[in-house]
């Protein structure tokens, strides 16, 4: 009975452990994700905002 009990109680902690990585490991990918998006909208208008700084400087210089 005693064997039960303890058996029972590791699988429970294996269980329960399993679910807090899988709920880390999710949690740092959605971060990683998002991270990853900022930086690429970030570099999205960099790049935009110099285009057009580039087109105005350009205009300007042909009038």
């Amino acid at each position: 009975m005693v064997v039960v009990v303890v058996v029972v109680a590791v699988v429970v902690v294996a269980v329960v452990v399993v679910v807090v990585v899988v709920i880390v490991v999710v949690v740092v990918v959605v971060v990683v994700v998002v991270v990853v998006v900022v930086v690429v909208v970030v570099v999205v208008v960099v790049v935009v905002v110099v285009i057009v700084g580039v087109m105005l400087v350009v205009v300007e210089v042909e009038v």
